[in-house]
């Protein structure tokens, strides 16, 4: 029984990260300004608290400076607003990244949407998910932007394939659906009301798993040779996180990606990346 091949998102992410804190190096040198990024966390849940600190690290490793911005979690949203508002104003800060959830009592939306548009490097405001949709210059949304560059990397091009994304949340379902719709593949969204959800994920060449229910997709449910691609992140369980049920899966697709080791080293490779791009644009500098 053959198996599919593993879509290395560490390597990927390894190569992208280096060649980004050269680029951060040389900007650096030229202006001697570094990139930095703004993180803001509101409360003190420990699994956000978690991931910050590991953000904060891998920019250390990258020559990007880290700003980070606790906020209480008694917070009100026009005070978030307000917090991030201030961030935008900044000259020193390049990005902005607004960990989430932030708490069921704020408009995460309209905190979103606080963020000025060139400092989006998470590419969560309207401005950004327009210009995914309309394949214009941009911020892509960091775990979208990751899977693309991972098919990009294992030539597989979307133009003509049917893609079917399997979630609809605003910061990797859509935007990832837009993003394929823009390189010509035919898309289909699925989530909770979707009726006989197997068959059609069966006819899909590229399956994109990013809601969050382990072992939600399994092995029968793969066109034979098809993409998968598992966004899913699920804490705690024995799948490792899995949306896919990797083992029966692994013996139908063409390529898959690992949990871990796949799309989520690339999401922060990715926020890395758009940070620099941002500092380039603000600074001024061409071709760094």
């Amino acid at each position: 029984m053959s198996q599919a091949r593993f879509m290395d998102g560490t390597a990927l992410a390894r190569r992208i990260v280096e060649n980004t804190a050269e680029r951060a190096v040389a900007l650096t040198d030229r202006t001697g300004t570094a990139p930095c990024l703004a993180t803001v966390l509101v409360g003190e849940d420990p699994a956000s608290a978690t991931y910050v600190r590991m953000k904060q690290k891998r920019c250390r490793k990258a020559g990007i400076t880290s700003r980070h911005v606790a906020l209480p979690a008694a917070m009100t949203t026009a005070e978030l607003v307000g917090a991030l508002r201030e961030l935008s104003a900044e000259p020193a800060v390049h990005g902005i990244l607004l960990q989430h959830p932030v708490g069921d009592h704020i408009d995460e939306r309209a905190a979103f949407e606080a963020i000025a548009p060139e400092k989006d490097v998470d590419g969560v405001t309207f401005a950004s998910f327009a210009a995914m949709s309309f394949a214009r210059p941009g911020f892509v949304s960091c775990t979208p932007g990751g899977i693309m560059r991972l098919l990009d990397e294992y030539d597989v091009d979307p133009a003509g394939k049917r893609a079917v994304v399997v979630g609809r949340s605003a910061i990797l379902g859509k935007p990832v659906g837009m993003l394929l719709l823009a390189r010509d593949a035919t898309v289909t969204y699925c989530h909770s009301r979707t009726r006989d959800l197997p068959s059609v994920v069966r006819e899909a060449d590229i399956v994109v798993a990013a809601v969050g229910r382990p072992r939600l997709i399994g092995g029968a449910d793969i066109k034979p040779g098809a993409v998968v691609i598992d966004a899913g992140y699920n804490a705690g369980t024995a799948t490792g996180g899995a949306d896919v049920d990797f083992d029966s899966a692994v013996t139908r697709a063409g390529l898959i990606t690992p949990v871990p080791g796949g799309v989520g080293p690339m999401t922060i490779a990715t926020l890395l990346e758009q940070t620099v791009d941002a500092a380039t644009r603000q600074l001024g500098v061409h071709g760094a």
